[in-house]
């Protein structure tokens, strides 16, 4: 009697240890989903933020890590779905594909906020150089023109160090003499004509630095996402680990076993 007492505690033990496992795993599974939403959102704001400002941004690949952000997002929805499923059905298969996976995702989200943190350096001395040259093409027409307008309106600033630039761009030269874009006036400033006599109407701040400040708090803002993402992912890579490798004469078994001889 006291065996069979013994066997039978050591059996619910054993359910309640699977039921528990498997809940667990759901559940990340379900993270993984809310996490992929949540990364599409962060992978589509900075591609947006940097497009925005594209023809200010000489080298393209401080996208990257915002295509690796996206690129992980469709991952993890995949990883959601076989984590989920691999559960259900108690496939060591499935599991053993799920953290192949996470280990996969994992090393592409750590790579990704190593290049976060590699391209924020880089971004101060391409802007001063290419918005240079882009502030320099303005015309008032071309597509320059609409560039340089949108930033200045967008972030409230004038030239590229400074409103005094405009002084020495080839814009300046002839009927705008003494006179910055009207882009560079006040959001209250409504009859502002540009004209530098009157500088309580215009902005005057650098739009190099504004621009630097906005595109590191982007950076910023999706390194911190990433890196902890990458803490939940490795919790899962350990959770799977640790289901998978019960060992039936410990009194457990792994978790895809089942009952059936």
């Amino acid at each position: 009697r006291l065996r069979v007492s013994s066997s039978t505690h050591r059996e619910s033990s054993m359910d309640c240890g699977v039921i528990t496992s498997k809940t667990v795993l759901i559940l990340l599974s379900l993270l993984f989903w809310a996490a992929a939403a949540g990364l599409s959102y962060v992978g589509a704001y900075v591609l947006n933020s940097y497009k925005n400002y594209d023809h200010f941004l000489e080298d393209k690949y401080t996208t990257l890590p915002a295509v690796i952000i996206i690129c992980i997002a469709v991952v993890m929805f995949i990883i959601g779905l076989l984590g989920c499923c691999a559960t259900i059905m108690e496939s060591r298969v499935g599991l053993g594909c799920f953290l192949f996976l996470l280990m996969i995702i994992f090393a592409a989200e750590v790579a990704a906020f190593v290049l976060g943190f590699i391209y924020r350096g880089k971004i101060r001395p391409d802007l001063d150089r290419s918005m240079k040259e882009v502030f320099e093409k303005y015309d008032g027409k071309n597509p320059e023109t609409r560039a340089v307008d949108y930033l200045q309106n967008q972030l409230q600033c004038c030239g590229v160090n400074n409103y005094t630039d405009w002084l020495r761009f080839p814009w300046s030269n002839g009927t705008h003499n003494n006179s910055v874009p009207t882009s560079c006036c006040k959001l209250t400033s409504l009859n502002c004509t540009g004209s530098l006599d009157d500088l309580t109407e215009i902005n005057t701040e650098a739009c190099e630095v504004k621009l630097d400040s906005l595109l590191q708090h982007v950076l910023s803002y999706a390194s911190l996402v990433l890196l902890g993402l990458a803490l939940i992912k490795f919790f899962g890579m350990l959770s799977v680990c640790v289901i998978t490798c019960r060992k039936r004469d410990n009194g457990y078994e792994p978790l895809y076993a089942g009952h059936v001889a």
